[in-house]
């Protein structure tokens, strides 16, 4: 991949290497980090080299010439956090990159849509359904949404505006994505304002992954479920399936994700991983389980695929009390201090490396364990 804001934009941190250059980089730093637990094969999933970000957010700057006339522009920050205009993004699908320049176009030509418009949020999904979030400091009205209601028709995109505590839906939240895991296809509505895998192609590949590697059996128990990504193919391996999820919009994303599906045996709750885990111990009531009997579920795997921070102890604890382990991992650091409790009681199985965010220094990571 070519990108002329290599070496300057504080996004591809590891721009300038070539894309097998960059990568080893992350997995020989990623070996080195889980040696003392791990020193088997690891599996790597690749990325596209270039255009596979299905989700991108930039910054709108104005630049003014001597006679106080401006031109808009994309922007990111520089690797001293300082605004760096843009013309083009290398890691954006190809369809968010064929809409920056057109979308920039219209917004340049309308003062009322571009006048104090702060951030572009881009959401598409692989057949083309486009969501647009467009974030201002204004407060946004009637007049405003009549224009942005035709530059949604002349674009062929979905339009969200967004300013302080305002939400105006033009027609829809959300896109549209069909995903083929293991020869089936599942149906997926990604909201905006929702958590969604920004990378498809790793997104497919990580699914798949889990797929092959873990033992069908019994009930499965998932914490940080999100819209339902994992969730929906990992139904057809268990009898029954419970996920939570903190987030009212995951929530309901996964719920119709769910319906869109035809899939039964799921239920899915908000509630926290710590209000979970005292549900399980009998610790605290919820009415959100006043439908749900905990006891009628046979747990034997769990699947964890929490925030940066990792897992809390109380988390950490109950997860060792199942015979399978599906852990995913964004941030590696947390993982190996999660796994260094965890591999007193299990043994890790499989690991593998997922690229979603090449070219930058993170990596994702996949580990299933068993009961020792």
């Amino acid at each position: 991949m070519q990108c002329e804001y290599f070496g300057i934009c504080g996004s591809c941190n590891l721009g300038g290497k070539s894309y097998e250059e960059q990568l080893q980089l992350k997995i020989d730093r990623e070996k080195d980090r889980f040696a003392p637990l791990w020193d088997k094969d690891i599996t790597i999933i690749k990325s596209p080299d270039g255009s596979f970000r299905d989700r991108a957010e930039f910054r709108i700057w104005k630049i003014f010439d001597s006679n106080n006339n401006y031109t808009l522009h994309y922007a990111m920050n520089d690797k001293d956090k300082k605004i760096l205009p843009i013309k083009s993004c290398s890691i954006v699908s190809e369809n968010i990159a064929t809409l920056m320049p057109k979308l920039i176009e219209k917004l340049s030509s309308e003062d009322k849509l571009n006048f104090k418009l702060f951030s572009i949020e881009f959401l598409s999904s692989t057949s083309g359904d486009m969501l647009v979030t467009l974030i201002y400091h204004k407060k946004l009205d009637d007049s405003w949404k009549i224009l942005a209601k035709e530059l949604e028709s002349n674009l062929k995109i979905k339009i969200i505006g967004r300013s302080r505590k305002q939400k105006i839906i033009v027609s829809d939240d959300f896109i549209f994505q069909e995903v083929e895991i293991l020869n089936r296809i599942y149906k997926f509505h990604y909201k905006e304002g929702g958590f969604t895998q920004p990378n498809q192609k790793v997104n497919k590949q990580m699914i798949e992954w889990v797929l092959d590697n873990i033992e069908s059996c019994d009930d499965l128990c998932e914490l940080y479920c999100g819209g339902g990504n994992f969730t929906i193919p990992l139904s057809s391996m268990f009898q029954k399936v419970l996920a939570t999820e903190i987030s009212k919009t995951s929530i309901r994303s996964a719920k119709e994700n769910c319906e869109l599906n035809g899939i039964e045996n799921i239920e899915f709750l908000r509630m926290s991983s710590e209000e979970f885990v005292e549900a399980k111990n009998g610790v605290r009531e919820f009415r959100r389980l006043k439908d749900i009997n905990l006891s009628d579920y046979n747990f034997s795997t769990i699947f964890l695929d929490p925030p940066r921070a990792g897992l809390d102890d109380t988390t950490t604890k109950l997860s060792q009390e199942f015979d399978q382990i599906i852990y995913i991992s964004c941030n590696p650091e947390t993982l190996k201090r999660d796994l260094d409790t965890l591999t007193k009681t299990h043994t890790i199985e499989k690991f593998a490396l997922f690229d979603q965010f090449a070219y930058s220094t993170h990596i994702e990571s996949g580990v299933i364990l068993k009961k020792i």
